[in-house]
């Protein structure tokens, strides 16, 4: 099967993307939605988090109080570094026995730090959407009810748009509308299909080097 990870910077339109995929029939694995799922109360990531960064990141009910956690990591890169530490293997983890439980020609995998945790080496091709870093600063604050300053704290701890675009394998530009970047999805979709057959044919054939 082959594995195609999707990333792209805050407000690039990864999840829209991702859902133009799902329609078609393509297993999506949302790396975002584990690591919900890796902090559940109850989860050993919870605890580690709590135990790390102490009880001003947890809710009354005992759940991560995710804004007061961000606030955290996005103001000092060591903090979010920790928690990376903690979380990153465990959203792999996840990742990879949902890919060995799928029966597929392709399934992509959400990462929206694909390229700076360099610990994805099993997906196979990289899939960039990308948008004007003034397109994203826009769409994050318009979406997220974050600040100009927010954003840009998150940006600051992503890689920049060049560097993306140099690791990319497929680029999906985002800059229309709805429609054109469906269109695009489907081209994409069309494509990954051939290379699915042809790595079948010839395992190997869309592994990235190494």
């Amino acid at each position: 099967m082959l594995i195609v990870g999707l990333t792209g910077g805050i407000g690039s339109g990864k999840s829209t993307a991702a859902r133009f995929f799902a329609a078609r029939g393509v297993p999506v694995i949302d790396t975002d939605t584990i690591a919900r799922e890796a902090v559940e109360p109850g989860t050993p990531a919870l605890a580690r988090i709590a135990e790390e960064f102490g009880p001003a990141v947890l809710t009354p009910a005992g759940t991560l109080d995710r804004a007061a956690l961000r606030a955290r990591v996005f103001a000092d890169a060591e903090q979010r570094r920790r928690l990376e530490a903690i979380l990153h293997p465990e959203i792999r983890a996840r990742a990879r026995k949902r890919l060995a439980d799928l029966a597929a020609p392709y399934a992509i995998v959400v990462v929206p730090l694909l390229l700076e945790s360099g610990e994805w080496s099993f997906v196979q091709r990289v899939l960039v959407v990308d948008v004007p870093e003034s397109v994203q600063r826009e769409r994050a604050c318009a979406r997220d009810g974050l600040s100009r300053a927010q954003v840009d704290a998150v940006m600051s701890a992503q890689v920049g748009r060049e560097r993306r675009l140099a690791a990319a394998d497929d680029v999906l530009v985002n800059d229309r509308d709805l429609p054109t970047l469906e269109r695009r999805v489907e081209a994409l979709h069309r494509r990954y299909l051939q290379l699915a057959r042809a790595c079948a044919a010839h395992p190997g054939t869309a592994d990235r080097p190494g």
